[in-house]
Protein backbone atom coordinates (compact mmCIF):
# COMPACT_ATOMS: atom_id res chain seq x y z
CA UNK A 1 0.00 0.00 0.00
CA UNK A 2 1.51 3.67 -0.87
CA UNK A 3 1.80 6.23 1.73
CA UNK A 4 0.72 9.17 1.12
CA UNK A 5 2.91 12.19 2.04
CA UNK A 6 1.60 15.01 4.36
CA UNK A 7 2.28 18.64 3.74
CA UNK A 8 4.59 20.22 6.39
CA UNK A 9 2.26 22.50 8.67
CA UNK A 10 5.31 24.41 10.20
CA UNK A 11 5.84 27.88 8.17
CA UNK A 12 8.90 28.20 6.24
CA UNK A 13 11.56 30.10 6.88
CA UNK A 14 10.57 33.37 5.19
CA UNK A 15 7.05 33.31 5.97
CA UNK A 16 7.88 32.97 10.04
CA UNK A 17 10.28 35.75 9.48
CA UNK A 18 7.24 37.88 7.92
CA UNK A 19 5.25 37.05 10.88
CA UNK A 20 7.95 37.87 13.39
CA UNK A 21 8.21 40.71 11.80
CA UNK A 22 4.59 42.35 11.06
CA UNK A 23 4.80 41.76 14.76
CA UNK A 24 7.03 43.68 15.92
CA UNK A 25 5.32 47.17 17.35
CA UNK A 26 7.27 49.65 15.36
CA UNK A 27 6.05 48.06 11.95
CA UNK A 28 2.68 47.89 13.26
CA UNK A 29 2.60 51.39 14.45
CA UNK A 30 4.07 52.25 10.89
CA UNK A 31 0.99 50.67 8.83
CA UNK A 32 -1.28 51.84 11.38
CA UNK A 33 -0.58 55.49 11.37
CA UNK A 34 2.76 56.30 9.30
CA UNK A 35 1.11 55.08 6.08
CA UNK A 36 -2.06 57.01 6.47
CA UNK A 37 -0.32 59.91 7.24
CA UNK A 38 2.13 59.65 4.43
CA UNK A 39 -0.87 59.05 2.07
CA UNK A 40 -2.71 61.82 3.52
CA UNK A 41 0.17 64.48 3.68
CA UNK A 42 1.10 63.36 0.01
CA UNK A 43 -2.82 64.13 -0.96
CA UNK A 44 -3.04 67.55 0.80
CA UNK A 45 -0.02 68.60 -0.79
CA UNK A 46 -1.48 67.46 -4.64
CA UNK A 47 -4.16 69.16 -3.60
CA UNK A 48 -3.13 72.24 -2.20
CA UNK A 49 0.10 72.71 -4.53
CA UNK A 50 -3.35 73.32 -7.19
CA UNK A 51 -3.47 77.75 -7.49
CA UNK A 52 -6.65 77.36 -7.85
CA UNK A 53 -6.76 75.95 -4.88
CA UNK A 54 -4.34 78.11 -2.96
CA UNK A 55 -6.33 81.25 -4.73
CA UNK A 56 -9.60 80.30 -2.93
CA UNK A 57 -8.21 79.49 0.35
CA UNK A 58 -6.62 83.26 0.31
CA UNK A 59 -9.88 84.58 -0.54
CA UNK A 60 -12.02 82.40 2.21
CA UNK A 61 -9.32 83.43 4.52
CA UNK A 62 -9.59 87.71 3.75
CA UNK A 63 -13.17 87.38 3.66
CA UNK A 64 -13.19 85.42 7.04
CA UNK A 65 -10.80 87.96 8.32
CA UNK A 66 -12.18 91.34 6.98
CA UNK A 67 -15.70 89.99 7.94
CA UNK A 68 -14.36 90.16 12.02
CA UNK A 69 -12.11 93.25 11.26
CA UNK A 70 -15.18 95.07 10.14
CA UNK A 71 -17.32 94.45 13.09
CA UNK A 72 -18.82 97.35 14.40
CA UNK A 73 -17.02 97.39 17.77
CA UNK A 74 -13.56 97.50 15.73
CA UNK A 75 -14.17 100.61 13.66
CA UNK A 76 -12.76 103.86 14.41
CA UNK A 77 -15.41 106.50 13.52
CA UNK A 78 -13.02 109.95 14.23
CA UNK A 79 -10.48 111.88 15.86
CA UNK A 80 -9.83 113.82 18.73
CA UNK A 81 -7.18 115.57 19.27
CA UNK A 82 -6.40 117.64 22.37
CA UNK A 83 -3.82 120.08 23.77
CA UNK A 84 -3.45 121.86 19.95
CA UNK A 85 -5.01 124.61 18.90
CA UNK A 86 -6.76 125.27 15.71
CA UNK A 87 -3.99 125.31 13.25
CA UNK A 88 -1.75 122.86 15.11
CA UNK A 89 -5.03 120.67 14.65
CA UNK A 90 -5.37 121.27 11.33
CA UNK A 91 -1.89 120.73 10.62
CA UNK A 92 -2.05 117.34 12.19
CA UNK A 93 -5.34 116.15 10.36
CA UNK A 94 -3.15 117.39 7.04
CA UNK A 95 0.10 115.25 8.35
CA UNK A 96 -1.84 111.80 8.67
CA UNK A 97 -5.02 112.00 6.27
CA UNK A 98 -7.69 108.68 7.58
CA UNK A 99 -10.56 108.02 5.54
CA UNK A 100 -13.46 107.27 8.45
CA UNK A 101 -14.55 104.90 9.33
CA UNK A 102 -11.64 103.09 9.40
CA UNK A 103 -11.01 99.67 10.92
CA UNK A 104 -8.76 99.67 14.24
CA UNK A 105 -6.55 96.63 12.54
CA UNK A 106 -5.54 99.11 9.58
CA UNK A 107 -4.54 102.06 12.17
CA UNK A 108 -0.55 102.26 13.27
CA UNK A 109 -0.69 104.13 16.42
CA UNK A 110 2.92 104.14 16.82
CA UNK A 111 3.55 105.39 13.18
CA UNK A 112 0.65 108.17 13.27
CA UNK A 113 2.82 109.00 16.65
CA UNK A 114 6.71 109.08 14.83
CA UNK A 115 4.52 111.83 11.79
CA UNK A 116 3.00 113.82 14.63
CA UNK A 117 6.33 113.91 16.50
CA UNK A 118 8.53 115.21 13.41
CA UNK A 119 5.97 118.06 13.20
CA UNK A 120 8.01 121.38 14.52
CA UNK A 121 5.10 123.13 16.89
CA UNK A 122 4.81 119.11 18.55
CA UNK A 123 7.05 118.95 21.74
CA UNK A 124 5.36 115.56 22.50
CA UNK A 125 2.33 113.40 21.60
CA UNK A 126 0.62 109.91 22.37
CA UNK A 127 -1.73 108.05 20.22
CA UNK A 128 -4.67 105.59 21.34
CA UNK A 129 -7.20 103.53 20.85
CA UNK A 130 -10.01 105.12 22.81
CA UNK A 131 -13.62 103.08 23.33
CA UNK A 132 -15.95 103.90 21.32
CA UNK A 133 -14.44 104.19 18.09
CA UNK A 134 -12.03 107.18 18.83
CA UNK A 135 -8.73 107.55 17.83
CA UNK A 136 -7.45 109.72 20.52
CA UNK A 137 -4.18 112.36 19.87
CA UNK A 138 -2.87 113.40 23.21
CA UNK A 139 -0.44 116.58 22.14
CA UNK A 140 2.08 118.76 24.22
CA UNK A 141 3.19 121.80 21.61
CA UNK A 142 6.12 124.11 21.80
CA UNK A 143 5.53 127.35 23.86
CA UNK A 144 7.26 129.89 21.82
CA UNK A 145 9.22 132.32 24.19
CA UNK A 146 10.92 134.39 21.30
CA UNK A 147 10.63 135.84 17.70
CA UNK A 148 14.17 134.63 15.43
CA UNK A 149 14.16 136.86 12.86
CA UNK A 150 16.37 135.13 10.07
CA UNK A 151 17.40 136.06 6.08
CA UNK A 152 14.31 133.77 5.15
CA UNK A 153 11.57 135.51 7.51
CA UNK A 154 10.30 135.25 11.04
CA UNK A 155 10.67 132.04 13.01
CA UNK A 156 8.86 131.51 16.33
CA UNK A 157 11.33 129.55 19.15
CA UNK A 158 10.54 127.75 22.70
CA UNK A 159 12.47 127.81 25.71
CA UNK A 160 15.17 124.98 23.81
CA UNK A 161 16.21 127.56 20.51
CA UNK A 162 13.81 124.52 18.83
CA UNK A 163 11.36 125.93 15.73
CA UNK A 164 7.60 126.21 16.03
CA UNK A 165 6.56 128.04 13.00
CA UNK A 166 7.28 130.81 10.82
CA UNK A 167 5.16 134.08 10.96
CA UNK A 168 4.23 136.46 8.22
CA UNK A 169 5.07 139.59 10.05
CA UNK A 170 6.37 140.81 13.68
CA UNK A 171 3.02 142.39 14.54
CA UNK A 172 1.37 139.18 14.94
CA UNK A 173 3.18 138.18 17.98
CA UNK A 174 3.70 141.87 19.67
CA UNK A 175 4.19 139.92 23.30
CA UNK A 176 7.10 138.18 22.22
CA UNK A 177 10.88 139.82 21.98
CA UNK A 178 12.64 139.22 18.95
CA UNK A 179 16.14 137.97 18.55
CA UNK A 180 18.28 137.86 15.21
CA UNK A 181 22.08 136.57 14.01
CA UNK A 182 23.82 133.43 13.55
CA UNK A 183 23.24 131.16 16.62
CA UNK A 184 21.03 133.49 17.86
CA UNK A 185 18.49 130.20 18.87
CA UNK A 186 21.39 128.00 20.74
CA UNK A 187 21.52 130.71 23.38
CA UNK A 188 18.28 131.68 23.29
CA UNK A 189 18.45 131.11 27.43
CA UNK A 190 21.14 133.77 27.26
CA UNK A 191 18.92 136.07 25.56
CA UNK A 192 16.12 135.53 28.04
CA UNK A 193 17.86 136.36 30.90
CA UNK A 194 19.18 139.26 28.64
CA UNK A 195 15.55 140.58 28.11
CA UNK A 196 14.62 140.18 31.56
CA UNK A 197 17.45 142.16 32.86
CA UNK A 198 16.56 145.18 30.26
CA UNK A 199 12.89 145.07 31.47
CA UNK A 200 13.54 148.91 33.00
CA UNK A 201 14.19 150.37 29.27
CA UNK A 202 10.80 149.04 29.03
CA UNK A 203 9.53 149.76 24.75
CA UNK A 204 12.57 151.21 23.82
CA UNK A 205 14.20 147.42 23.94
CA UNK A 206 13.84 146.20 20.22
CA UNK A 207 15.40 142.99 20.51
CA UNK A 208 18.81 141.55 20.45
CA UNK A 209 21.46 140.82 18.22
CA UNK A 210 23.83 137.79 18.06
CA UNK A 211 26.88 138.54 16.94
CA UNK A 212 30.11 135.69 15.09
CA UNK A 213 27.85 133.39 17.36
CA UNK A 214 29.99 135.46 20.12
CA UNK A 215 28.03 137.64 21.69
CA UNK A 216 24.86 140.44 21.62
CA UNK A 217 23.66 143.58 20.78
CA UNK A 218 21.02 144.91 22.47
CA UNK A 219 18.83 147.11 20.03
CA UNK A 220 17.40 150.15 20.88
CA UNK A 221 14.67 152.60 19.31
CA UNK A 222 16.68 155.63 17.77
CA UNK A 223 18.89 153.42 16.47
CA UNK A 224 20.72 152.59 19.45
CA UNK A 225 22.80 149.68 20.39
CA UNK A 226 24.34 148.31 23.31
CA UNK A 227 27.66 146.89 22.76
CA UNK A 228 27.74 143.79 25.55
CA UNK A 229 30.98 141.64 25.94
CA UNK A 230 30.94 137.47 25.38
CA UNK A 231 31.07 136.97 28.99
CA UNK A 232 29.28 138.73 31.51
CA UNK A 233 26.53 140.24 29.49
CA UNK A 234 23.77 140.45 31.94
CA UNK A 235 26.16 141.96 34.36
CA UNK A 236 26.97 144.89 31.66
CA UNK A 237 23.43 145.41 30.62
CA UNK A 238 22.40 146.08 34.35
CA UNK A 239 25.44 148.74 34.78
CA UNK A 240 24.21 150.75 31.78
CA UNK A 241 20.66 150.52 33.31
CA UNK A 242 22.17 151.67 36.51
CA UNK A 243 24.26 154.40 34.43
CA UNK A 244 20.91 155.53 32.89
CA UNK A 245 18.96 155.97 35.65
CA UNK A 246 21.36 157.99 37.28
CA UNK A 247 23.18 160.14 34.41
CA UNK A 248 20.44 159.46 31.78
CA UNK A 249 22.84 158.42 29.21
CA UNK A 250 20.58 156.73 26.90
CA UNK A 251 18.41 159.56 26.47
CA UNK A 252 21.40 161.33 24.77
CA UNK A 253 22.36 161.70 20.92
CA UNK A 254 24.63 158.78 21.44
CA UNK A 255 24.93 155.89 19.01
CA UNK A 256 26.92 153.51 20.51
CA UNK A 257 27.66 152.09 23.88
CA UNK A 258 30.97 149.43 23.94
CA UNK A 259 31.45 147.48 26.81
CA UNK A 260 33.21 144.73 24.64
CA UNK A 261 36.03 145.73 26.89
CA UNK A 262 35.15 145.85 30.58
CA UNK A 263 38.15 147.99 31.76
CA UNK A 264 37.60 150.43 28.66
CA UNK A 265 33.60 151.09 28.22
CA UNK A 266 33.45 153.47 25.18
CA UNK A 267 30.72 155.68 23.76
CA UNK A 268 29.89 156.42 20.15
CA UNK A 269 28.17 159.42 19.15
CA UNK A 270 25.75 160.23 16.22
CA UNK A 271 27.22 162.12 13.16
CA UNK A 272 24.77 164.23 14.27
CA UNK A 273 26.26 165.33 17.63
CA UNK A 274 29.86 164.65 16.33
CA UNK A 275 28.95 167.32 13.42
CA UNK A 276 27.42 169.72 16.41
CA UNK A 277 29.99 169.06 18.53
CA UNK A 278 33.11 170.01 15.59
CA UNK A 279 31.04 173.01 15.20
CA UNK A 280 31.07 174.19 18.63
CA UNK A 281 34.59 173.63 18.80
CA UNK A 282 35.29 176.04 15.63
CA UNK A 283 32.95 178.73 16.97
CA UNK A 284 34.53 178.56 20.03
CA UNK A 285 38.95 178.46 19.82
CA UNK A 286 40.84 176.31 22.23
CA UNK A 287 38.34 174.09 23.40
CA UNK A 288 39.45 171.20 24.31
Amino acid sequence: MQQVKRADPAPSRWSWRMQRLMLTPGIRLMLRAGVPFVLSFGAATWWLSNPDTQAAIHATVAEARASIEQRPEFMVNLMAIDGADTELSEAIRTAVPLDFPISSFDLDPATIRATVREMPPVKEASVRIRPGGVLQVDITPRVPIAIWRKPEGLTLIDDAGALVRPIARRGLRPDLPVIAGEGAASHVDEAMKLIAAGAPLGDRMRGLVRLGDRRWDVVLDRNQRIMLPADGAVQALERVIALDGVDEVLKRDIARIDLRLEDRPTVRMTDNSTAEWRRIRQLTPGTE
